[in-house]
């Protein structure tokens, strides 16, 4: 259903503790969307205990989503080494161990790497499932992904997670050196919040 008053943003609670995955949500839906996080709020931590980006984004959504009224959007993103056999996939934010460790995770993700053939094909893609909650109830559920490779070394000091390591299909820079307004037209994410934007404007 349109919302019946096209003036005021729609809140949408983003459930998450990682601030910098939601500016990139906020800058990616625009202004039409008062973005919000869990940063500071007496929210639960939810075990993401599943082995599917689809389980854990879903396990996220629908707890919060029972403790407020609110919209809610989870995502579970991470990237996928082919050589590796899709990993780090759903443990990519604590491959290493500790959770969001971003220099860790990258140290053990060169470190495996480093164990196979130099010549060995390094393609990659980060994936990210969307998944809008409401009321304890799972509502819609959008995926995307963007394909790539990993670099031999840590390049650019901008965005987070994998992006030092991460060259998209058609650049020559990883994600943390190119502008954060190409990365956010190319990202996992984006493309997922593109597939999920014409249900959120019909039925927020």
């Amino acid at each position: 259903m349109q919302k019946d008053n096209m003036n005021k943003p729609t809140a949408i609670l983003i459930a998450t503790g990682n601030s910098h995955k939601t500016e990139e949500i906020r800058d990616i839906l625009g202004g039409n969307y008062v973005v919000d996080d869990l940063v500071g709020k007496d929210f639960p931590k939810v075990n993401e205990t599943g082995t599917t980006f689809l389980d854990n984004a879903t396990l996220k959504a629908v707890e919060i989503s029972k403790l407020t009224d609110q919209w809610v959007l989870s995502d579970d993103s991470g990237l996928e080494v082919d050589t590796l056999g899709g990993a780090p996939g759903v443990y990519s934010s604590r491959y290493a161990g500790d959770e969001g460790n971003d220099s860790a995770n990258n140290a053990k993700l060169l470190a495996e790497l480093a164990k196979r053939p130099k010549d060995n094909n390094r393609s990659a893609r980060f994936r990210c499932v969307i998944v809008l909650a409401k009321n304890g109830e799972r509502q819609a559920h959008f995926s995307g992904a963007v394909e790539g490779c990993i670099t031999d070394s840590l390049s650019g000091d901008a965005g987070f997670g994998y992006d030092p390591l991460f060259i998209p299909d058609g650049h020559d820079q990883t994600f943390a050196q190119l502008p954060s307004t190409t990365k956010n037209q190319l990202s996992h994410r984006s493309r997922a919040l593109e597939a999920a934007l014409p249900w959120i404007t019909e039925n927020l």
